[in-house]
């Protein structure tokens, strides 16, 4: 049998010529550059750096769209955003040494959200690799050591006809199901010696798919078919795969309520009767879960947030599909699928044709928000709960908002309404400080014809407020919200809890506004009664904006710990 990815495609006369006179002044980055475009890529992020100047000159001579942010961690957080909005892997261009390793917990957060990104980084000279102490300007012993437990796999290159075989196949990874960040690293003196090798006029990089087991699907089929009180827990796998078109129609099919994890916000409509929306952190919800004779869990390793902080103590058969092996069972016994979220709800819907009839279960989903509603409200928490209505009103309702680690955003895991697969996101895979603004940068890059939101907290803005200048300089479509309470917000309740009084989390900052301005950028300060007024004109208006609302907000009280 013949695949169509086992055909030879034959070069055309052009191309022929092409390749028998490559035009001279073409480097090692020139490889980089025409295999990324090669492969589908349109625009890179990173910053430049010493070793990296090859690359980027080559660039000059490339139709991809650079763009550059100030700091490396924060362009890797655009990438990121970037990957998870088009489903592309996205480069992301660094150098050697500090500016490779600032990246790392941009990495780690795309990592935990199975986020696309495509890392490529430039080394010390040839000479100096080997692990000797060579005294090189920003040597590593093995700087690719750095990164080997954080992204997904690494190339690297020593040679100029490695380029092309080493980046295809790292663009394969990144795509393979789980995405994730990929590194590749290049010797300085690779990406800067002048080339003979043809120009690169194709990409040959196949995503591996994952399809389930049938006969494991056949099992959990059967399992689901037959249940009395089916539930499913959706997570980032099922946004990650395009699948909650998918979801939906097995959800419906078996009448079993579905709950989404905060990566997983907007897999499942939010005001469907079997929606029990996102409320891991509540009680009633691990109850209900728990009661469920056969749980089936698509796209979530069921980690700390997603098990209410492991008090989720499932009493049913649990079905589990997950296409991060490492994931599969590592919290909880349950059938395991190592698959695609996408092949294997496609896989379920084949094999589960008759409708299960459940009345009850709507009422059963009104029931738990019922008492979810009564318990929230019983804490005087409309503050939070209005601020959050303020957004929803203010943001279109399909565009994006990405959060930072910030009280407000652990509201929204909870509370707030998507209104759409893949549309909200946040930073909670890895729980870095930083991610929104920049993020939201990269998400404007990848659809400009869309206002962004991005929330951060006073604290968390300051790790990005050099982005203004990006933002300024590309003319980006990104509101920035900054909830100001003069310090780490949730560090503040954390530790008044625990021990009484704080410590580090009171933080001196600048006037935002008038920062902003500083910039370019227009900026205002709100009010919790004109939040959403102000918010809307802001969104409405092209290019940069920053709204700053001074408020000390409050968390709910947890549930899994003893009140």
């Amino acid at each position: 049998m013949t695949h169509d990815h086992d055909l030879v495609l034959r070069p055309t006369a052009a191309q022929r010529e092409a390749a028998l006179n490559p035009p001279p002044g073409r480097t090692g980055g020139d490889l980089v550059v025409e295999t990324l475009a090669g492969l589908g890529a349109t625009t890179v992020f990173g910053l430049p750096g010493q070793h990296a100047l090859g690359l980027f000159d080559a660039l000059r001579r490339s139709d991809l769209r650079y763009v550059g942010l100030r700091v490396e961690n924060n362009a890797g957080f655009a990438a990121d955003a970037y990957g998870r909005i088009t489903g592309e892997a996205a480069p992301l261009l660094l150098s050697t040494g500090p500016g490779a390793l600032t990246s790392l917990a941009a990495l780690q957060e795309a990592a935990a959200a199975s986020a696309p990104v495509l890392a490529v980084s430039s080394q010390i000279p040839t000479a100096g690799l080997g692990g000797g102490r060579h005294g090189y300007l920003h040597e590593l012993p093995d700087q690719s050591a750095s990164f080997r437990g954080v992204v997904k796999s690494v190339h690297t290159v020593r040679t100029q006809s490695q380029i092309p075989s080493a980046i295809a196949a790292a663009w394969e990874s990144a795509l393979t199901a789980p995405h994730g960040p990929v590194w590749v690293e290049i010797p300085q003196d690779v990406l800067l010696g002048e080339t003979m090798i043809p120009v690169v006029t194709g990409g040959d990089a196949f995503p591996e798919e994952l399809p389930p087991r049938p006969e494991l699907t056949a099992v959990a089929a059967q399992l689901l078919a037959t249940a009395a009180r089916p539930a499913i827990i959706a997570g980032g796998g099922v946004v990650r795969a395009d699948a909650a078109g998918k979801l939906r129609q097995l959800a419906e099919r078996l009448s079993a309520p579905v709950v989404t994890t905060f990566g997983g916000k907007g897999a499942f409509p939010w005001t469907h009767p079997l929606s029990l929306q996102s409320w891991l952190e509540d009680r009633h919800t691990t109850d209900f879960l728990q009661d469920a004779d056969v749980l089936l869990v698509v796209g979530s390793g069921l980690g700390e947030l997603s098990s209410n902080y492991h008090t989720f103590k499932p009493r049913g058969r649990v079905v589990q599909i997950e296409a991060d092996l490492g994931k599969l069972e590592s919290n909880h016994p349950a059938l395991g699928i190592h698959a695609d979220a996408r092949l294997a709800l496609q896989a379920l819907l084949e094999t589960i044709e008759e409708p299960r009839e459940d009345t009850s279960a709507p009422e059963r989903v009104r029931e738990v928000l019922a008492k979810v509603r009564a318990r929230i409200d019983g804490q005087e928490l409309t503050l939070e709960q209005d601020l959050l209505a303020s957004i929803r009103r203010a943001l279109p309702s399909r565009a994006p908002s990405f959060w930072d680690m910030t009280i407000l955003a652990y509201w929204a895991w909870s509370a707030f309404d998507p209104r759409g697969a893949n549309t909200m996101h946040s930073a909670q895979g890895s729980g870095g400080l930083g991610y929104a603004f920049p993020a939201a940068l990269g998400a404007a890059v990848a659809d400009p014809t869309s206002p962004v939101l991005a929330v951060s907290g006073d604290g968390g803005a300051l790790y990005s407020v050099a982005e203004l200048a990006t933002a300024r300089q590309y003319d980006l479509n990104v509101t920035w919200l900054i909830v100001d309470d003069g310090g780490y917000g949730i560090l503040r309740e954390y530790m008044t809890d625990a021990f009484g009084a704080t410590t580090g989390t009171e933080l001196t900052r600048p006037d935002f506004v008038a920062l902003a301005e500083s910039f370019g950028v227009p900026g205002v300060r709100t009010s919790p009664e004109t939040l959403a007024e102000d918010l809307a004109k802001a969104l409405a208006t092209p290019g940069p904006s920053v709204v700053v609302l001074p408020a000390v907000l409050r968390m709910f009280a947890p549930t899994h710990v003893p009140g």
